[in-house]
């Protein structure tokens, strides 16, 4: 069965849930149907930056990259779940191992 991702809902762009092998969010990002395609081709995660209107992959800068686990669509086929192996110490530009390390429940609103 062949399953097309409905990129047309986002402009061109499905949110990506990437988590670890225990299951731990680590991050929230996007695609494009580029960066889906080289995310399966290599192994590696890609993602479109909507700020810098570029294809990049995970850790190109720090070091901290994602090799893929498996890779899967929600019911509705727009949004992806990536679960991988972080290589490095930490997902997060602040250091932080997830980017999802924040409590608003303990913090002044």
């Amino acid at each position: 069965m062949k399953i097309k991702i409905d990129f047309k809902k986002g402009d061109g762009l499905v949110p990506v849930i990437i988590e670890d092998k225990s299951g731990t969010v680590l991050m929230l990002g996007y695609m494009n149907k580029e960066a889906l395609q080289k995310t399966i081709k290599t192994g590696w995660v890609y993602f479109w930056s909507r700020s810098r209107k570029k294809l990049w992959m995970k850790g190109e800068e720090s070091g901290n990259r994602l090799k893929v686990i498996e890779i899967c669509t929600d019911c509705d086929n727009d949004t992806l779940l990536v679960r991988a192996n972080l290589k490095g110490n930490a997902v997060c530009h602040t250091g932080n191992y997830t980017c999802f390390f924040k409590n608003i429940l303990k913090e002044d609103m």
